[in-house]
This record gives structure tokens, sequence and C-alpha cells, in this order.
């Protein structure tokens, strides 16, 4: 593992890029102990602090682990989907917040992301996935529901619906998709949507599940994705709508 000093990088980024890569190439094993801070600091000729600042980058992304005592150190970590969610779910939100993505476009993504997952959600949701689809469809028709737990409610039930598919690589790369795109999209439209026509889909999406209908789980989404697109155009509209007035009365 080396570094390049000529490199206007971070020198402990380009040290946490190395032992990454090294990990990532196998070269580095699961539960592997990494050489100590003195001897990762002599072989990238940088001063300890350095190498600790690069072992806390590596620590941050769950790559590594460290145990204290005198059979401590830092360690190869196992890193599961779990564990990865978080960090899906803060990187797309990131992406989404940082870049010029329209609504029209994030939408687009997110319910064709989820309807890849249709059909093996179809054929393999457990009882416990279709209950809690069951629970939040019922949570959503309570009357005194706040905005703020209506969208919570949504986001867990696409969630059961994904991880009905039974696939942890799916649930993964969706994860960004159902838990940082569909809050977002949720932010701009609450103010507008039709609850009930939502709960409506929810339920019929719930019951394809349930039926092993796996084409009728893919239109109620993209009956979701129409209704969520129309919303926001409503939405778009009537902002505006106000900040024309609101000229034209400065004006």
């Amino acid at each position: 593992m080396k570094i390049d000093p000529r490199n206007p990088a971070d020198l402990s980024a380009q040290i946490a890029s190395a032992i990454r890569d090294a990990i990532v190439g196998g070269r580095l094993i699961v539960d592997q102990r990494l050489p100590s801070e003195a001897e990762l600091a002599e072989q990238f000729e940088v001063s300890r602090p350095t190498v600790r600042e690069a072992l806390k980058r590596l620590a941050a992304q769950s790559l590594i682990r460290t145990q204290r005592g005198a059979t401590g150190g830092a360690f190869v970590n196992r890193l599961s989907f779990p564990e990865a969610y978080d960090q899906q779910i803060t990187t797309s939100t990131l992406l989404l917040s940082m870049n010029a993505v329209s609504f029209e476009t994030a939408c687009e993504a997110r319910y064709a992301l989820e309807r890849a997952c249709a059909p093996l959600s179809a054929e393999r949701r457990t009882a416990d996935h279709l209950a809690t689809m069951r629970a939040e469809i019922h949570r959503q028709a309570q009357p005194g529901l706040t905005d703020e737990s209506f969208c919570a409610s949504d986001v867990a039930f696409h969630r059961a619906l994904v991880d009905g598919a039974g696939n942890p690589v799916l649930s993964y790369q969706l994860a960004g998709a159902v838990e940082a795109m569909q809050p977002l999209m949720n932010m701009i439209t609450f103010t507008a949507r039709d609850r009930a026509r939502i709960v409506a889909l929810h339920q019929e999406i719930a019951d394809a599940a349930e039926a092993h209908d796996g084409a009728a789980v893919t239109a109620g989404l993209s009956a979701l994705e129409v209704e969520t697109q129309e919303l926001a155009q409503s939405v778009f509209a009537a902002r505006a709508a106000r900040l024309d007035a609101k000229a034209r009365l400065e004006s």
C-alpha cells in the first residue's frame, strides 16, 4: 500500500483509500488485524495523527473496527447489508440535495427501481411483510395522523414491499430510492396529496402482493407514480402562480 506525497489530496484520505482498496481487493481479509499506528506511519512515511485520522475515516465507513487491550488494535470489519443501509441513504440524500435533480427525474428513478422488485416481492413476500404493509395502511387511514407520521408510514410501507423481494442486494440498492427519494418527494407533495387515494393504491398493492400477482403490484406502483407526478405538477403550478402574483404586486 502506497500513497503519492505529490498528490494534492489530503494524506489521511489517501491512506484511507489505500487501505480500503486493499480490503476490497482481498489483500486484507475480514477480521485481519491492521498494522499498528506506528507501523502504518512508518510504511506511509507520515505522522501518527495522520494515520489516526485515516483510521477514523475507515471506521466511519464501517470498514474497520477498533478494540482495546493487549490484543486490541484495528481490524477489518465484516460489513453487512443492514449496516450499509444508512450510508446508502445518506449518500442518496446528499446527491439529490446537492445536485440539480428535478422532481420528475427523481420520481421516475424511484418508481422504476421499485417496480424492478415487484415480481419478486409478489412471489416471495412473507406473512410478516404483508402484516407490516397492512399495519401501515391502517395507520395511514387514521384521521389524526400528522403529515410527518404519514410520510414515515409511507416509507415503511414501501420498505416492506422492497424487502419482500427477499434479496438483500436489491434492498440495499433501493434503500436510497425508498428512504431518501421518497421523503424528499413527500416534502413537496404532502400539502396537495389525497391521503384516501394513496391509501387505496397501497391497499391495491398489498392485495396484489398477497395474491402473488406481480403484474398488479407493478401496475399499482405505476399508478402511484402518475399520482405523485400529477401532485407535484399542481404544487409547482400553484407556487409559480403565487410568485407571479407577488411580482405583479411589487412592480
